[in-house]
């Protein structure tokens, strides 16, 4: 059995993994599918004005109080930017890094600096109505909340101990437009220090290829 925390990308809550979870808990898992602050269930907390080290301190809080060790440590898309605080801040807890179509961060970057033009203009024009909070970009799902402009904005500091995970996977998503991974994929597929997977969906993998990424990371779990 294998221990798994699964954090959802910017706007969303738990509930991404929902799925993937009840299918990884029936194989003898333990998994935990974590909200941030200010999302999801948690929207109410959106008044404290979380930032990224509010999401970092987050995940990092559930690895600490439920005492979890060996992880395999997974986020999605913004939440690159989570589980690499996380990793850097408690390296001995994890056994493995998941980043799906994800940020993957130097010290020093932020949400910000890494997104591209195309997603800085979509947070900007999205926080126009209090300039705190970024609206969700068009989508079917009702569930999505506005997203902290601050957690997006916000520079990442890393000693680099995040570096020191032995296991260090990075899933593609190759079919749809503006995505802002395509040099971080062709980067890291290159590296012996990584597994890099590539699939030709659009960027909500979770949804649209449960299978591939059970798969991929059930590798994890051997």
């Amino acid at each position: 059995m294998s221990t798994l925390v699964l954090i959802h990308g910017g706007w969303r809550g738990g509930w991404t993994y929902a799925s993937v979870a009840r299918t990884l808990r029936g194989l003898g898992h333990d998994v935990y599918t974590p909200t941030l602050t200010g999302l999801g269930e948690r929207v109410h907390l959106a008044h404290a004005r979380p930032n990224l080290d509010t999401h970092i301190m987050d995940v990092a809080n559930v690895l600490t109080f439920e005492n979890l060790g060996d992880v395999i440590l997974c986020g999605h898309s913004y939440a690159g930017m989570v589980i690499t605080g996380v990793a850097d801040r408690l390296p001995d807890r994890i056994a493995a890094l998941v980043y799906v179509d994800a940020f993957v961060p130097e010290d020093g970057d932020a949400w910000w600096t890494l997104a591209g033009d195309y997603f800085r203009k979509l947070a900007i024009d999205g926080s126009a109505a209090d300039g705190f909070s970024v609206t969700p970009p068009p989508g079917p799902d009702p569930r999505r909340v506005p997203h902290q402009l601050a957690a997006f904005r916000q520079a990442i500091h890393l000693s680099g101990r995040w570096k020191e995970i032995p296991k260090k996977m990075f899933i593609y998503a190759s079919g749809w437009d503006h995505t802002p991974f395509t040099s971080t994929y062709e980067r890291l597929k290159l590296d012996p220090g990584w597994i890099v997977k590539s699939l030709p969906t659009g960027h909500g993998i979770i949804d649209e290829a449960p299978g591939d990424f059970l798969d991929f990371v059930q590798e994890l779990t051997t």
